[in-house]
């Protein structure tokens, strides 16, 4: 008897490291996807370095007590798979947003973002912004955007004056 609580605990603390350790935390309802559609998708989020694993309810429940995640309790209903992310916040949401637009059986519940419970509605936010290289490529038209405007008027000026001159 006492074996088989140990091993729920390491359970619910291997759970509870996850999600303090994890940067992005995605819970989805995967019912009514068949075995080829749960492979791929799988396979989609561990290239992208998510690890996606199904737990019990009760457990997963416990450990986000453990770490003062309660409000994510409330989505621990019915069939779970949680995806963890330990580098990327965005990957998770996006490639799981991505993937229920395909298929309509796949359902985001719920997720952590740094440490914060987020809706369903946050997770999908956040999975509509661009990437990072996106994101850092618009910084970068922006930053430069004042001297290619300096440079167009310095070469005007210096076109005006040489029509001048001529």
């Amino acid at each position: 008897m006492s074996s088989a609580i140990n091993a729920k605990k390491q359970i619910v603390d291997e759970i509870a490291g996850k999600l303090k350790d994890s940067v992005s935390t995605v819970v989805v309802d995967y019912r009514g996807l068949n075995v080829a559609e749960v492979t791929e998708l799988r396979k989609q989020l561990r290239e992208a370095g998510i690890e996606f694993k199904v737990y019990k309810n009760s457990m997963t429940r416990r450990a986000a007590d453990q770490v003062e995640l309660s409000g994510l309790n409330e989505a621990l209903t019915g069939p779970n798979a949680i995806a963890f992310s330990n580098e990327d916040v965005v990957a998770p949401a996006k490639i799981l947003n991505d993937f229920a637009k395909k298929h309509e059986a796949l359902e985001i519940k719920a997720g952590v973002i740094e440490g914060n419970v987020a809706s369903v509605e946050e997770v999908k936010a956040l999975a509509e912004l661009p990437s990072r290289e996106g994101l850092l490529s618009m910084l970068l038209s922006v930053l430069q955007a004042p001297i290619r405007n300096l440079a167009l008027a310095t070469k005007a000026v210096a076109d005006q004056k040489e029509e001048q001159g001529a």
